[in-house]
């Protein structure tokens, strides 16, 4: 099997802060939660939280959307573009894509996915943000010691992955 991460690798960009950026343009109250945001940001930087919990104040503006459903569903009629061609080119069905990205949003571009689990109505995560050595354990917990033929990420943190892959790629924009 060849897995995938998702935002930078075979997509072009964070699909986290497009959806969050294409929500603000449609809802523009969720702009009053920008600083509840920026605060986790800065926790985050300087070590007071960790990714989890800096996403977890971010996808609270999920609680102002009417129809998360309906959303994500215009977010990819006007995002699957972003798809980058070599991976298009290169597709199969058996792929596995794990991400950072939350479930309810990639899960319409990525049938076969490992993700981080946000509630999309609360912005809440049960778990782990799914990167890093989470990622690896996620995989072992559905996969157990399955192979994987071929690796691709953009991002040295998902070396624990890369490490038990037959062959891992580091992706830079369309250069794999």
């Amino acid at each position: 099997m060849n897995v995938y991460d998702f935002d930078n690798t075979i997509f072009r960009g964070d699909s986290t802060a497009r959806f969050f950026g294409f929500c603000l343009r449609r809802y523009p109250r969720i702009a009053r939660r920008l600083p509840v945001v920026s605060t986790a940001a800065l926790l985050l930087l300087i070590g007071k939280t960790d990714k989890t919990g800096f996403k977890s104040r971010l996808f609270g503006f999920l609680q102002d959307i009417p129809d998360i459903e309906a959303e994500v569903a215009a977010f990819w009629s006007n995002n699957a573009g972003r798809i980058k061609p070599w991976y298009l080119a290169r597709k199969r069905l058996d792929d596995l894509i794990i991400s950072a990205g939350p479930e309810f949003l990639l899960r319409p571009v990525c049938p076969r996915l490992i993700a981080s689990r946000v509630d999309p109505k609360t912005g809440a995560y049960t778990g782990k943000n799914c990167d890093g050595k989470e990622k690896l354990r996620r995989y072992r917990a559905e996969f157990g010691d399955a192979a994987i033929d071929e690796f691709y990420s953009d991002s040295l943190s998902d070396a624990p992955l890369a490490r038990i892959a037959a062959r891992a790629y580091l992706v830079r924009g369309d250069q794999v």
